[in-house]
C-alpha cells in the first residue's frame, strides 16, 4: 500500500508529465491511483498514442519523481503548500468537472477538462474553506473605465457581504475586482496559469503580495512554471467549478472570460452577466452571451448577484424603484378627490365631492388624510393643493429679497 508521501510525489510528478485536465490521466488515477498511474505512464503504458508520446518527449528531459521532488522542497521554501484530493481543505465542489461538456468542443483546451489532480497553495486560508462562499469576477483585460468601476464594486461589495472574490489575477477586470475586495477588508483568491513562485503579469506583483497576506494564490502548475497560453483557457475550468458563479464583466467578441462564462453554465454554476455601453467594442462579447445563451443571467450591482447564488429567499435582491412618495400611498378615492382640486384656487366641499364623484362624508374623510399628508391646505375659501417645496422656497426667496 503507498504511503501519503508516495502518493503527494506521484501527483506532482503527473502534473509535470502531462498539463492539468488531462481525461485519460485522470481516468488512470482514479482507476488505479496515483503511484500505479505514474509507474504505467513511465513504463510506456499510457492508453492512448497522444498521451504516450507526451510522457516520451517530458521524460526525455529529466526524471518525472526526481522533478516531484524537487518542485516538493521548492514549495516548502517558498512557504507554500501542495492540496490534494485526500486533504480536508481540498475544494470538492472541483469533481463537477467530470460532468463539464462544451457541445461542439474541438480543441484541447476545450476537451481536456478534467478535475485537477492537486493544487498549489501560497496564503494562510484553508482552500476549501476561502472558495465555499465565493463568486468569480472576470473579463476584459483592456477593460474601460466602465468597466473597471463595476468590477471594483462588485469585489468590494461581495467582500463587505462575506464572499470571497475569485479572479484570475490578470490587467483590467480581474485586477479591479481583487483590489475592491482587498480595500474591503475581504477574502480573494487569484487563481493562476503558472507557478504559484512567478506571479503573472509581473505588474501586478504587489498585488500578489497583497492577496498571500489576507488571501490565497493557486495554481494547478508547480512553482516555475511558466504562462504559457493554453494554460489561462485550462486554469479558467476551476474558476468556474470552484466558485458559485461568474460574474462577467466587459469581453470583446473573442475572449477568454466569455470561454470562462461558458464553463461555467456547462459545469452548472450561475453565470451571470453585467451589460455595458452598446458603442463599446469591450461589451460585444458580453452582450452575444446575453442573446445566444439563455441560462446567463444579466446583474447590474451586488444585489442581483446574491439573488442568484445566496440562499434562496434570504439574499433576495430589492425592487427597483423610485423613491416613494406621499401619493403612492393614497387609495382610490383620496386620489379621486386630490385630483379633483384645481391647480390653482380652491373649492368648497360640496363642489369637491361632486367633482370626485364621492358623497360628502367620504370627501371629508379624505380630505382630512390628504391634510395630514401635506398635499392639501384648508382656506377661508375651501380646499386647495398645497404648494409645492419649490414653490416655498421661491416665495420665501423672493420675499426676503424685496
Amino acid at each position: 500500500m503507498s504511503t501519503p508521501e508516495a502518493r503527494l510525489l506521484a501527483r506532482v510528478a503527473l502534473t509535470w508529465l502531462t498539463e492539468p485536465g488531462t481525461w485519460s490521466v485522470h481516468r488512470l488515477v482514479d482507476r488505479l491511483g496515483p503511484v500505479a498511474a505514474l509507474e504505467l505512464l513511465l513504463d510506456g503504458g499510457a492508453p492512448e498514442e497522444r498521451l504516450r508520446a507526451t510522457v516520451a518527449a517530458r521524460t526525455a528531459a529529466g526524471d518525472a519523481r526526481a522533478v516531484a521532488e524537487q518542485a516538493v522542497a521548492r514549495t516548502a521554501r517558498l512557504g507554500a503548500r501542495i492540496v490534494t484530493p485526500e486533504d480536508d481543505e481540498w475544494p470538492a465542489p472541483v469533481a463537477d468537472l467530470r460532468r463539464l461538456a462544451l457541445p461542439g468542443a474541438s480543441r484541447r483546451v476545450d476537451l481536456e477538462t478534467a478535475p485537477p489532480l492537486c493544487f498549489w497553495v501560497r496564503g494562510a486560508w484553508p482552500l476549501a474553506e476561502a472558495l465555499d462562499r465565493s463568486v468569480a469576477v472576470v473579463g476584459a483585460r483592456a477593460a474601460t473605465a466602465y468597466g473597471t468601476h463595476v468590477a471594483t464594486e462588485l469585489g468590494y461589495g461581495l467582500a463587505d457581504r462575506d464572499w470571497t472574490v475569485v479572479s484570475g489575477g490578470a490587467f483590467g477586470i480581474d485586477s479591479a475586482a481583487h483590489r475592491g475586495a482587498l480595500t474591503a477588508g475581504g477574502l480573494t483568491v487569484a487563481v493562476l496559469a503558472c507557478g504559484v513562485d512567478r506571479p503573472y503579469p509581473m505588474g501586478n506583483t504587489a498585488l500578489f503580495d497583497r492577496i498571500v497576506e489576507t488571501g490565497l494564490l493557486v495554481s494547478e502548475w508547480m512553482p516555475g512554471a511558466e504562462p504559457l497560453r493554453p494554460r489561462f483557457l485550462i486554469r479558467n475550468r476551476v474558476i468556474s467549478a470552484g466558485t458559485r458563479g461568474t460574474v462577467l464583466v466587459e469581453a470583446a467578441a473573442r475572449s477568454g472570460a466569455t470561454q470562462t462564462l461558458n464553463r461555467t453554465i456547462a459545469v452548472g454554476r450561475t453565470a451571470m452577466v453585467v451589460p455595458g455601453p452598446v458603442t463599446s467594442a469591450m461589451s460585444v462579447g458580453a452582450h452575444e452571451l446575453l442573446r445566444e445563451q439563455p441560462r446567463a443571467r444579466l446583474v447590474t450591482g451586488v444585489a442581483h448577484v446574491l439573488e442568484e447564488v445566496g440562499r434562496i429567499g434570504y439574499d433576495l435582491a430589492p425592487v427597483a424603484r423610485t423613491p416613494e412618495r406621499p401619493r403612492d400611498r393614497l387609495d382610490d378615492e383620496a386620489a379621486l378627490v386630490l385630483e379633483a382640486l384645481p391647480r390653482r384656487g380652491a373649492l368648497g366641499l360640496d363642489v369637491l365631492a361632486a367633482r370626485a364623484g364621492v358623497d360628502v362624508r367620504t370627501a371629508m374623510r379624505k380630505l382630512s388624510l390628504l391634510e395630514e399628508l401635506t398635499l392639501v391646505v384648508r382656506r377661508d375659501d375651501g380646499y386647495a393643493l398645497a404648494p409645492t417645496p419649490a414653490r416655498r422656497t421661491t416665495g420665501t426667496t423672493a420675499g426676503g429679497t424685496g
